[in-house]
């Protein structure tokens, strides 16, 4: 970043002084003038001398001098601010992500899944200097992408997440809690948190969710647990045609809210619930605010004088305006 300062800006007072010095050069311009009596001036009438009428060149090299002298006594400086940012404690974050079919349910816009990605990706964003990693889950759990600082590869996993038939239908929370406490618990940062999210109840899985939990805990990782859903009935897939288009009804929307706070309290992590795309959006930003990442910032400031080139400019007006007056101007003086 690049800015212009002045570190004397107080000589700018003196510019008042042009004006002034230019109505004395105009009051009394006619007495610098040469002048002569004749008997008749008949034959000089609608003549000026051209030297006459560039006479005025000279108050305007003195008012431009002095314009440029009252400039660089006020040290002009371009000053260039550079900042080097780095972590020295940052975070590992995975976030453990239901993509089970419930998520396709309608009452976050345009779905409850591609709200998420929406909602997950502004996160990624902010999060400048921690490494991201992503788990998927429905009956089973993989991991996306392995936790990286690289951000353009989380912010394109994320869009590529889609519900598919590949992976087989259900919700098993402890699977998906405990792919990503495997993903985080050889992880030599001092802080290591887990994001999980889910729109059902744990009907699935071979791992129990709170077992999941307290592992979590032995490791140190601290899990925030995300509730989402609407209160009462929402529009969700209950089969699909032929054609390959879903059915949708509306149903009652099923939390295990319960074990989602116990997860949580288990963690020393916090549960939230997302009714909606804004209230979802609002919990990332608080999630965001809770896990800070000490950063240093090193500046570095670059000061440019730059009177120098203000000074010479007035030198060399000032040299003009002299050699004028012992040449063009001679005896007009």
């Amino acid at each position: 970043m690049r800015d212009i300062s002045f570190l004397n800006p107080e000589f700018f007072w003196l510019l008042l002084l042009l004006p002034l010095t230019f109505f004395v050069w105009y009051k009394n311009r006619k007495k610098h003038r040469p002048s002569i009596r004749l008997s008749s001036t008949k034959a000089f009438q609608g003549y000026t001398s051209l030297i006459i009428k560039l006479l005025p060149i000279q108050i305007v090299l003195q008012l431009l001098t002095m314009a440029f002298i009252i400039i660089a006594l006020a040290r002009p400086q371009v000053i260039s601010v550079h900042h080097h940012v780095h972590s020295t404690h940052g975070i590992d974050i995975v976030m453990a992500m239901d993509i089970s079919g419930s998520m396709l349910a309608k009452d976050l816009k345009p779905n409850r899944l591609e709200a998420l990605k929406n909602v997950a990706s502004d996160f990624v964003k902010q999060r400048v200097t921690d490494r991201i990693g992503i788990v998927i889950y429905a009956a089973e759990a993989y991991t996306k992408t392995p936790a990286t600082s690289d951000k353009p590869l989380i912010l394109n996993a994320l869009k590529d997440i889609q519900y598919s038939n590949d992976i087989q239908d259900g919700t098993a929370i402890g699977v998906g809690l405990g792919t990503a406490v495997n993903r985080l618990k050889d992880s030599p940062s001092k802080s290591k948190v887990i994001i999980l999210l889910t729109d059902g109840v744990n009907n699935t899985g071979s791992i129990d969710p709170l077992m999941a939990a307290e592992i979590a805990k032995q490791y140190g990782i601290k899990v925030y647990t995300i509730g989402i859903g609407t209160n009462g009935l929402a529009e969700s897939p209950v089969g699909m045609k032929a054609n390959g288009q879903i059915i949708y009804e509306r149903i009652p929307v099923e939390l295990d809210e319960e074990l989602m706070k116990q997860i949580a309290q288990i963690t020393n992590g916090v549960y939230f619930r997302a009714t909606d795309t804004e209230s979802l959006k609002n919990i990332y930003e608080e999630i965001n605010q809770l896990e800070k990442t000490k950063i240093d910032e090193q500046k570095y400031v670059n000061t440019d004088e730059k009177f120098s080139t203000f000074a010479l400019i007035s030198f060399v007006l000032l040299c003009v305006n002299f050699i004028l007056r012992r040449t063009l101007f001679r005896g007009f003086i």
